[in-house]
Protein backbone atom coordinates (compact mmCIF):
# COMPACT_ATOMS: atom_id res chain seq x y z
CA UNK A 1 0.00 0.00 0.00
CA UNK A 2 1.45 3.37 -0.91
CA UNK A 3 2.03 5.52 1.84
CA UNK A 4 -0.32 8.25 0.71
CA UNK A 5 -2.98 5.92 0.51
CA UNK A 6 -2.35 4.74 3.99
CA UNK A 7 -2.78 7.95 5.20
CA UNK A 8 -5.59 8.85 3.74
CA UNK A 9 -7.33 5.44 4.83
CA UNK A 10 -6.11 6.10 8.40
CA UNK A 11 -7.43 9.58 8.34
CA UNK A 12 -11.19 8.77 6.33
CA UNK A 13 -11.50 5.78 9.22
CA UNK A 14 -10.72 8.30 12.26
CA UNK A 15 -13.47 11.06 10.33
CA UNK A 16 -15.98 8.28 10.20
CA UNK A 17 -15.25 7.14 14.01
CA UNK A 18 -15.81 10.79 15.19
CA UNK A 19 -18.70 11.11 13.24
CA UNK A 20 -20.24 7.94 14.98
CA UNK A 21 -19.50 9.28 18.38
CA UNK A 22 -22.46 10.34 20.05
CA UNK A 23 -23.99 13.93 20.42
CA UNK A 24 -23.00 15.04 23.77
CA UNK A 25 -26.57 16.45 23.85
CA UNK A 26 -28.40 13.45 22.05
CA UNK A 27 -26.56 11.56 25.43
CA UNK A 28 -28.71 13.62 27.88
CA UNK A 29 -31.90 12.88 29.46
CA UNK A 30 -34.39 15.32 28.44
CA UNK A 31 -35.21 17.48 31.03
CA UNK A 32 -38.30 17.74 33.64
CA UNK A 33 -39.43 20.65 34.80
CA UNK A 34 -41.83 20.23 37.86
CA UNK A 35 -42.43 24.03 37.61
CA UNK A 36 -42.12 27.26 34.86
CA UNK A 37 -42.07 30.48 36.64
CA UNK A 38 -42.31 33.30 34.31
CA UNK A 39 -40.94 37.50 34.22
CA UNK A 40 -42.11 39.90 31.71
CA UNK A 41 -44.06 42.09 29.93
CA UNK A 42 -46.69 41.96 27.61
CA UNK A 43 -44.93 39.33 25.37
CA UNK A 44 -45.74 36.99 27.98
CA UNK A 45 -48.29 38.21 30.28
CA UNK A 46 -51.03 35.72 31.01
CA UNK A 47 -52.89 38.18 32.73
CA UNK A 48 -51.31 40.16 35.47
CA UNK A 49 -51.77 43.57 33.67
CA UNK A 50 -55.25 42.52 33.01
CA UNK A 51 -56.10 41.73 37.12
CA UNK A 52 -54.72 44.31 38.48
CA UNK A 53 -56.27 47.26 36.18
CA UNK A 54 -59.01 45.78 33.98
CA UNK A 55 -59.22 42.78 31.57
CA UNK A 56 -57.93 43.41 28.05
CA UNK A 57 -61.37 43.77 26.42
CA UNK A 58 -62.57 41.91 23.21
CA UNK A 59 -61.74 40.82 20.47
CA UNK A 60 -58.93 40.38 22.54
CA UNK A 61 -58.48 36.18 22.87
CA UNK A 62 -60.76 35.77 19.88
CA UNK A 63 -58.79 33.00 18.04
CA UNK A 64 -58.13 30.29 20.92
CA UNK A 65 -59.67 31.34 23.64
CA UNK A 66 -62.97 33.22 22.22
CA UNK A 67 -62.91 35.69 25.00
CA UNK A 68 -60.49 37.96 26.61
CA UNK A 69 -57.95 35.96 28.39
CA UNK A 70 -55.70 38.55 29.80
CA UNK A 71 -53.54 38.38 26.71
CA UNK A 72 -52.76 41.19 24.67
CA UNK A 73 -53.28 39.30 21.36
CA UNK A 74 -55.79 37.03 19.45
CA UNK A 75 -54.44 34.09 21.57
CA UNK A 76 -51.52 32.32 22.92
CA UNK A 77 -48.15 33.74 23.64
CA UNK A 78 -44.67 32.04 23.20
CA UNK A 79 -44.47 31.35 26.48
CA UNK A 80 -48.05 29.64 26.29
CA UNK A 81 -46.53 26.86 23.84
CA UNK A 82 -43.52 26.44 25.87
CA UNK A 83 -45.77 25.50 28.76
CA UNK A 84 -48.13 23.53 26.14
CA UNK A 85 -44.62 21.77 24.60
CA UNK A 86 -43.50 21.03 28.44
CA UNK A 87 -46.92 19.85 29.44
CA UNK A 88 -46.71 17.17 26.79
CA UNK A 89 -43.84 16.04 27.25
CA UNK A 90 -41.56 17.85 24.62
CA UNK A 91 -43.47 14.87 22.64
CA UNK A 92 -42.13 15.44 19.17
CA UNK A 93 -39.41 12.93 17.57
CA UNK A 94 -36.84 16.06 16.86
CA UNK A 95 -34.90 17.75 19.90
CA UNK A 96 -38.32 20.03 20.78
CA UNK A 97 -41.98 19.76 19.42
CA UNK A 98 -43.06 21.51 16.34
CA UNK A 99 -46.62 22.85 16.28
CA UNK A 100 -48.74 22.92 13.23
CA UNK A 101 -50.34 25.53 12.15
CA UNK A 102 -53.83 24.43 12.59
CA UNK A 103 -55.60 25.24 15.79
CA UNK A 104 -55.59 23.23 18.86
CA UNK A 105 -58.25 22.96 20.72
CA UNK A 106 -59.11 23.09 24.78
CA UNK A 107 -59.84 19.70 25.08
CA UNK A 108 -57.04 18.90 23.66
CA UNK A 109 -54.32 20.87 25.68
CA UNK A 110 -55.94 20.78 29.08
CA UNK A 111 -55.91 16.65 28.34
CA UNK A 112 -51.93 17.21 29.58
CA UNK A 113 -52.84 18.64 33.14
CA UNK A 114 -52.17 22.29 33.77
CA UNK A 115 -52.04 24.01 29.94
CA UNK A 116 -51.01 27.33 30.83
CA UNK A 117 -49.78 29.64 33.55
CA UNK A 118 -51.94 31.66 35.72
CA UNK A 119 -51.05 34.93 36.52
CA UNK A 120 -49.65 35.38 40.24
CA UNK A 121 -51.75 38.76 40.31
CA UNK A 122 -54.85 36.85 39.20
CA UNK A 123 -57.24 35.53 42.08
CA UNK A 124 -60.06 33.75 40.69
CA UNK A 125 -59.44 30.18 39.32
CA UNK A 126 -56.13 30.10 39.38
CA UNK A 127 -54.10 27.21 39.81
CA UNK A 128 -50.16 27.49 40.70
CA UNK A 129 -49.26 24.01 41.48
CA UNK A 130 -46.94 23.79 38.65
CA UNK A 131 -45.77 28.08 38.24
CA UNK A 132 -46.99 31.32 38.29
CA UNK A 133 -46.49 34.10 35.55
CA UNK A 134 -45.32 37.39 37.29
CA UNK A 135 -45.08 39.52 33.69
CA UNK A 136 -47.14 41.92 33.36
CA UNK A 137 -48.11 44.16 29.92
CA UNK A 138 -46.49 47.50 29.83
CA UNK A 139 -43.41 46.01 32.30
CA UNK A 140 -39.56 47.63 32.22
CA UNK A 141 -36.03 46.00 33.48
CA UNK A 142 -35.77 49.53 35.68
CA UNK A 143 -39.05 51.32 37.54
CA UNK A 144 -39.94 54.16 35.84
CA UNK A 145 -40.40 57.76 37.42
CA UNK A 146 -43.71 57.82 35.76
CA UNK A 147 -47.28 56.84 36.08
CA UNK A 148 -49.02 54.44 34.22
CA UNK A 149 -51.64 57.00 33.54
CA UNK A 150 -48.80 59.36 32.26
CA UNK A 151 -46.63 56.62 30.51
CA UNK A 152 -48.83 53.63 29.61
CA UNK A 153 -45.90 51.67 31.70
CA UNK A 154 -46.60 49.20 34.41
CA UNK A 155 -45.85 50.07 38.14
CA UNK A 156 -44.70 46.04 38.33
CA UNK A 157 -41.26 45.96 37.25
CA UNK A 158 -38.80 43.21 37.52
CA UNK A 159 -37.61 44.31 41.01
CA UNK A 160 -41.34 44.14 42.02
CA UNK A 161 -41.94 41.12 40.36
CA UNK A 162 -38.90 39.52 41.64
CA UNK A 163 -39.89 41.10 45.19
CA UNK A 164 -43.82 39.13 44.29
CA UNK A 165 -41.96 35.73 43.49
CA UNK A 166 -39.63 35.76 46.56
CA UNK A 167 -43.23 36.63 48.60
CA UNK A 168 -44.61 33.84 46.34
CA UNK A 169 -41.89 31.17 47.41
CA UNK A 170 -42.03 31.68 51.24
CA UNK A 171 -45.70 31.95 51.73
CA UNK A 172 -46.48 29.17 49.38
CA UNK A 173 -44.70 26.52 51.68
CA UNK A 174 -46.51 28.31 55.18
CA UNK A 175 -50.17 27.61 53.25
CA UNK A 176 -48.75 24.17 51.95
CA UNK A 177 -48.17 23.11 55.37
CA UNK A 178 -51.92 23.21 55.71
CA UNK A 179 -52.10 20.93 53.06
CA UNK A 180 -56.23 19.70 52.05
CA UNK A 181 -56.76 21.72 48.92
CA UNK A 182 -53.70 24.19 48.94
CA UNK A 183 -51.16 21.25 48.65
CA UNK A 184 -52.62 20.94 45.14
CA UNK A 185 -52.75 24.13 44.05
CA UNK A 186 -49.23 25.45 45.21
CA UNK A 187 -45.52 23.95 43.76
CA UNK A 188 -44.25 21.91 46.58
CA UNK A 189 -40.45 22.66 47.82
CA UNK A 190 -38.09 21.19 45.23
CA UNK A 191 -40.07 22.46 42.32
CA UNK A 192 -38.32 25.89 43.05
CA UNK A 193 -34.77 24.70 42.27
CA UNK A 194 -35.88 22.68 39.26
CA UNK A 195 -37.79 24.81 37.74
CA UNK A 196 -37.50 26.17 34.72
CA UNK A 197 -37.24 30.42 34.70
CA UNK A 198 -38.34 32.36 31.73
CA UNK A 199 -37.41 36.15 31.02
CA UNK A 200 -39.15 38.20 28.46
CA UNK A 201 -38.56 41.48 29.23
CA UNK A 202 -36.81 45.01 28.27
CA UNK A 203 -38.36 45.78 25.07
CA UNK A 204 -40.14 48.83 26.89
CA UNK A 205 -37.22 50.21 28.27
CA UNK A 206 -35.99 51.50 25.16
CA UNK A 207 -39.01 53.26 24.14
CA UNK A 208 -39.39 54.40 27.65
CA UNK A 209 -36.08 56.85 26.74
CA UNK A 210 -37.71 57.81 23.32
CA UNK A 211 -41.36 58.94 25.11
CA UNK A 212 -39.24 61.16 26.96
CA UNK A 213 -37.30 62.82 23.66
CA UNK A 214 -34.12 61.67 24.51
CA UNK A 215 -32.24 60.43 21.40
CA UNK A 216 -30.30 57.08 20.36
CA UNK A 217 -27.26 57.73 22.01
CA UNK A 218 -29.18 58.76 25.30
CA UNK A 219 -31.41 56.07 25.26
CA UNK A 220 -27.22 53.50 24.68
CA UNK A 221 -26.48 55.25 27.86
CA UNK A 222 -28.87 53.95 30.39
CA UNK A 223 -28.74 50.69 28.80
CA UNK A 224 -25.73 49.47 31.22
CA UNK A 225 -28.18 50.24 34.47
CA UNK A 226 -30.85 48.99 32.85
CA UNK A 227 -28.61 45.53 32.45
CA UNK A 228 -27.51 45.58 35.96
CA UNK A 229 -30.80 45.76 37.42
CA UNK A 230 -31.57 42.71 35.02
CA UNK A 231 -28.59 40.59 36.37
CA UNK A 232 -29.77 41.84 40.57
CA UNK A 233 -33.01 40.22 39.87
CA UNK A 234 -31.61 36.98 38.27
CA UNK A 235 -29.23 37.00 41.16
CA UNK A 236 -32.10 37.57 43.89
CA UNK A 237 -33.79 34.32 42.07
CA UNK A 238 -30.60 32.42 42.35
CA UNK A 239 -30.89 33.49 45.71
CA UNK A 240 -34.02 31.91 46.45
CA UNK A 241 -32.87 28.83 44.68
CA UNK A 242 -33.44 29.14 41.18
CA UNK A 243 -30.84 27.49 38.71
CA UNK A 244 -32.27 26.99 35.50
CA UNK A 245 -32.97 30.76 33.19
CA UNK A 246 -34.41 30.73 29.96
CA UNK A 247 -33.58 34.40 28.53
CA UNK A 248 -35.24 36.19 25.41
CA UNK A 249 -33.63 38.61 24.16
CA UNK A 250 -35.42 42.16 22.90
CA UNK A 251 -37.26 42.13 19.69
CA UNK A 252 -36.87 44.59 16.79
CA UNK A 253 -38.86 47.64 18.00
CA UNK A 254 -38.28 49.26 15.14
CA UNK A 255 -40.86 47.20 12.70
CA UNK A 256 -43.40 47.69 15.22
CA UNK A 257 -46.33 49.76 13.92
CA UNK A 258 -46.80 51.84 16.96
CA UNK A 259 -42.86 53.08 17.04
CA UNK A 260 -43.09 53.38 12.89
CA UNK A 261 -46.72 55.51 14.09
CA UNK A 262 -45.14 57.46 17.03
CA UNK A 263 -42.18 58.60 16.31
CA UNK A 264 -40.61 60.94 13.81
CA UNK A 265 -39.23 58.53 11.56
CA UNK A 266 -37.82 60.12 8.11
CA UNK A 267 -37.23 57.62 4.98
CA UNK A 268 -33.36 57.50 5.69
CA UNK A 269 -34.13 55.72 8.36
CA UNK A 270 -36.16 52.94 7.15
CA UNK A 271 -34.37 50.05 6.16
CA UNK A 272 -34.79 47.75 3.00
CA UNK A 273 -37.11 45.61 4.98
CA UNK A 274 -39.51 48.62 6.25
CA UNK A 275 -38.44 48.64 9.62
CA UNK A 276 -37.32 51.79 11.90
CA UNK A 277 -33.21 51.02 11.92
CA UNK A 278 -32.51 53.82 14.56
CA UNK A 279 -34.68 51.98 16.94
CA UNK A 280 -34.00 48.23 15.96
CA UNK A 281 -29.73 49.89 16.49
CA UNK A 282 -30.85 50.41 19.59
CA UNK A 283 -32.25 47.01 20.06
CA UNK A 284 -29.33 45.44 19.17
CA UNK A 285 -26.91 47.51 21.44
CA UNK A 286 -29.32 46.14 24.22
CA UNK A 287 -29.09 42.57 22.96
CA UNK A 288 -25.51 42.95 22.79
CA UNK A 289 -25.24 44.02 25.98
CA UNK A 290 -27.45 41.48 27.58
CA UNK A 291 -25.52 38.87 26.23
CA UNK A 292 -22.32 39.89 27.95
CA UNK A 293 -24.46 40.10 31.16
CA UNK A 294 -25.31 36.52 30.66
CA UNK A 295 -21.89 35.50 30.29
CA UNK A 296 -20.84 37.02 33.31
CA UNK A 297 -23.63 36.07 35.24
CA UNK A 298 -22.71 32.77 34.55
CA UNK A 299 -19.23 33.64 36.32
CA UNK A 300 -21.04 34.72 39.08
CA UNK A 301 -23.39 32.05 39.79
CA UNK A 302 -21.60 28.76 39.50
CA UNK A 303 -24.73 26.61 39.67
CA UNK A 304 -26.72 28.52 37.55
CA UNK A 305 -27.71 26.97 33.65
CA UNK A 306 -28.43 30.51 31.40
CA UNK A 307 -29.66 30.31 27.91
CA UNK A 308 -29.74 33.41 25.74
CA UNK A 309 -32.35 33.45 23.06
CA UNK A 310 -31.95 35.49 19.84
CA UNK A 311 -35.77 36.54 19.53
CA UNK A 312 -34.65 39.51 17.74
CA UNK A 313 -33.42 37.20 15.13
CA UNK A 314 -36.53 35.01 14.37
CA UNK A 315 -38.78 38.22 14.57
CA UNK A 316 -36.89 40.08 12.02
CA UNK A 317 -36.56 37.20 10.03
CA UNK A 318 -40.57 36.57 10.20
CA UNK A 319 -41.35 40.45 9.08
CA UNK A 320 -38.73 40.75 6.29
CA UNK A 321 -39.97 37.44 4.52
CA UNK A 322 -43.34 37.68 5.58
CA UNK A 323 -44.76 36.25 2.67
CA UNK A 324 -42.76 33.13 2.25
CA UNK A 325 -43.70 32.15 5.64
CA UNK A 326 -47.53 32.37 4.47
CA UNK A 327 -48.54 36.13 6.14
CA UNK A 328 -49.34 39.16 4.75
CA UNK A 329 -49.03 42.82 5.56
CA UNK A 330 -46.16 42.53 8.67
CA UNK A 331 -46.38 46.20 9.19
CA UNK A 332 -50.40 46.69 9.61
CA UNK A 333 -52.29 45.49 12.47
CA UNK A 334 -55.21 43.69 12.56
CA UNK A 335 -56.81 45.32 15.37
CA UNK A 336 -56.90 48.84 15.15
CA UNK A 337 -58.26 51.47 13.73
CA UNK A 338 -57.04 54.22 10.90
CA UNK A 339 -54.24 55.24 8.98
CA UNK A 340 -51.22 53.95 7.44
CA UNK A 341 -50.74 51.25 9.98
CA UNK A 342 -54.22 50.80 11.38
CA UNK A 343 -53.33 52.04 14.73
CA UNK A 344 -53.89 54.49 16.33
CA UNK A 345 -52.89 54.76 20.22
CA UNK A 346 -55.92 56.84 21.46
CA UNK A 347 -58.27 53.88 20.15
CA UNK A 348 -56.60 50.42 20.28
CA UNK A 349 -57.90 47.06 19.87
CA UNK A 350 -61.35 46.52 21.09
CA UNK A 351 -61.86 50.36 21.30
CA UNK A 352 -65.75 51.27 20.96
CA UNK A 353 -67.92 55.05 20.59
CA UNK A 354 -70.78 55.92 21.41
CA UNK A 355 -72.80 56.42 18.25
CA UNK A 356 -76.91 57.65 18.34
CA UNK A 357 -76.65 56.59 21.95
CA UNK A 358 -75.52 53.33 21.13
CA UNK A 359 -72.03 51.53 22.13
CA UNK A 360 -70.27 50.25 19.47
CA UNK A 361 -66.87 48.70 18.73
CA UNK A 362 -64.34 50.68 16.18
CA UNK A 363 -61.42 48.91 16.62
CA UNK A 364 -62.31 45.84 15.21
CA UNK A 365 -59.97 42.77 14.01
CA UNK A 366 -59.26 41.52 10.79
CA UNK A 367 -60.89 38.80 8.97
CA UNK A 368 -57.59 36.60 9.04
CA UNK A 369 -55.00 37.07 11.75
CA UNK A 370 -54.00 33.58 11.04
CA UNK A 371 -52.36 35.23 7.91
CA UNK A 372 -51.33 38.26 10.20
CA UNK A 373 -47.98 38.98 12.24
CA UNK A 374 -48.91 41.65 13.98
CA UNK A 375 -51.97 41.86 16.18
CA UNK A 376 -52.80 45.48 17.46
CA UNK A 377 -49.47 47.53 16.78
CA UNK A 378 -47.25 46.17 19.52
CA UNK A 379 -48.10 42.32 20.07
CA UNK A 380 -47.79 39.24 18.14
CA UNK A 381 -51.06 37.33 16.45
CA UNK A 382 -51.29 33.83 18.11
CA UNK A 383 -49.46 32.33 14.28
CA UNK A 384 -46.66 34.46 15.01
CA UNK A 385 -45.74 33.65 18.40
CA UNK A 386 -46.34 29.38 17.60
CA UNK A 387 -43.88 30.45 14.42
CA UNK A 388 -41.49 31.94 16.51
CA UNK A 389 -42.11 29.89 19.40
CA UNK A 390 -41.42 26.36 16.30
CA UNK A 391 -38.05 28.95 15.81
CA UNK A 392 -36.09 29.11 19.29
CA UNK A 393 -37.29 25.71 20.91
CA UNK A 394 -34.66 23.30 19.51
CA UNK A 395 -31.95 25.21 20.31
CA UNK A 396 -30.99 26.78 16.63
CA UNK A 397 -31.34 30.65 18.01
CA UNK A 398 -29.57 29.49 21.70
CA UNK A 399 -26.29 30.38 23.10
CA UNK A 400 -25.40 28.03 24.26
CA UNK A 401 -27.35 25.97 21.39
CA UNK A 402 -29.24 23.83 23.16
CA UNK A 403 -32.93 22.86 22.92
CA UNK A 404 -35.59 23.78 25.35
CA UNK A 405 -35.98 20.48 26.46
CA UNK A 406 -32.40 20.20 27.37
CA UNK A 407 -32.35 23.18 28.74
CA UNK A 408 -31.59 21.73 32.29
CA UNK A 409 -27.72 20.59 31.17
CA UNK A 410 -24.58 22.79 31.08
CA UNK A 411 -23.48 23.17 28.11
CA UNK A 412 -21.70 26.20 28.38
CA UNK A 413 -18.64 25.29 30.09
Amino acid sequence: MEPQYSLFVIFASLVISLALLPNPTTALSKCSFPAIFNFGDSNSDTGGLSAAFGQAPPPNGETFFHTPSGRYSDGRLVIDFIVLAWNTGFAAKDKAPKLSHHKVGAAETESYGLPYLSAFLDSLGSNFSHGANFATAGATIRPQNTTMAQSGYSPISLDVQSVQFSDFHRRSQIFNKQGGFFEKLLPKRDYFSQALYTFDIGQNDLTAGYKLNMTTEEVKAYVPDVLGQFSNAIKKIYGEGGRIFWVHNTGPVGCLPYVMDRFLITAGQIDKHGCASPFNDVAQYFNLRLKEAVAQLRKDLPEATITYVDVYSVKYTLIAQAKKHGFENPFVACCGHGGKYNYNRFLKCGAKKTVDGKEIVISNSCKDPSVRINWDGTHFTEAANKWIFNQIANGSFSDPPISLEMACHRMDR
